[in-house]
């Protein structure tokens, strides 16, 4: 990497990606004598948006829609490519407006990937990473916020999560013509719920399952062998469906969400390519080692197109 180029790292997935396990003995017995339910089990486990670090500002006319970041976004770049990121609102077939975002990193783009971002951030935070990663990996990158993120409508639960991808999938498709062949699904975290869904429902050009669980209960309560009528994210049960290829990452010292969940999607992967274990990497540092760049790149350039 030249020292002119973007950087990636500047804003690897921000620190605020909270643990999902914190839970009181009061919380405990809220979550399995009310009785359970998957919602329940979301909302304890899973979902802290941040307070909105952009807004969407329409012109005089509302015919065109910018991006306006606020300093807790921490953009790295300049005003010029911040205007050429291209946002708009798409709506959820449970009636939610999302926002979404494009990317535009390169003009011969190999592809484009649908990133579902992780926990307690939102497009403004990730809108410099999407912009440098997307420059040295030699993709677009289209991304959007989960119901009640960012400027998003509505509130976040599993429902909502599927509910969003699906709505930023058709966007993508209809909007910007891209076929499910040019389209990599990209999960981060909590992310991976909503890319392991999808990915179970149509072939892509790949997935990438960046730090996955394998569900809720089983980050809760890391003994549990089996997913239970109420558990939430069932993402272990759905991974066999994807018939795309699977790139797995994981850091080896998550805090998080432990490395076994990694492991255990990889092995249940009908396609998967060689994964990235990243030693000593916890759960929000992975983007900092330089083989993460690395793997990308080869999984797009040589795992691919062989």
């Amino acid at each position: 990497m030249s020292s002119s180029e973007p950087s990636v790292e500047v804003t690897t997935t921000p620190s605020n990606q909270q643990r999902m396990n914190g839970l009181s003995f009061s919380e405990l017995c809220c979550l399995f004598c009310c009785p359970p339910c998957p919602a329940r089990i979301a909302a304890k486990l899973a979902f802290l948006p941040p307070e909105p670090t952009y807004s969407v500002v329409s012109d005089t006319t509302d015919t065109k829609q910018t991006l306006s970041l606020t300093e807790r976004a921490e953009w790295q770049y300049t005003q010029r490519e911040l205007d050429a990121f291209e946002v708009f609102f798409s709506r959820t077939n449970r009636g939610n407006r999302i926002a979404c975002m494009y990317v535009r990193a390169t003009p011969t783009p190999k592809y484009t990937i649908l990133f579902s971002h992780g926990n307690a951030v939102d497009l403004g935070q990730m809108s410099s990473f999407y912009l440098g990663l997307g420059t040295r990996i030699g993709c677009n990158i289209f991304s959007y916020d989960y119901s009640g993120y960012g400027v998003s409508g509505g509130k976040p639960s599993e429902k909502n999560l599927y509910a969003d991808i699906d709505a930023a999938w058709h966007s993508l498709r209809t909007r910007y013509g891209i076929s499910p062949e040019h389209v990599i699904l990209y999960g981060q975290s909590i992310g991976t719920v909503p890319t392991v869904d999808l990915a179970s429902r149509y072939e892509v050009g790949a997935v990438i399952l960046h730090s996955p669980l394998m569900s809720g209960m089983r980050v809760a309560f890391p003994n549990t062998k089996r997913t239970w009528f109420f558990d939430a994210f069932p993402s272990i049960d759905k991974v066999p469906k994807v018939a795309s290829p699977v790139l797995v990452i994981h850091g080896t010292e998550d805090e998080v969400i432990d490395f076994s969940h990694g492991l255990a999607m990889y092995e249940r992967c009908p396609r998967a390519v060689e994964p990235l274990w990243v030693e000593g990497a916890g759960h929000n540092d992975v983007e900092l080692y330089s083989q993460y760049l690395d793997r990308l790149k080869q999984f797009i350039s040589v795992d691919l197109v062989n």
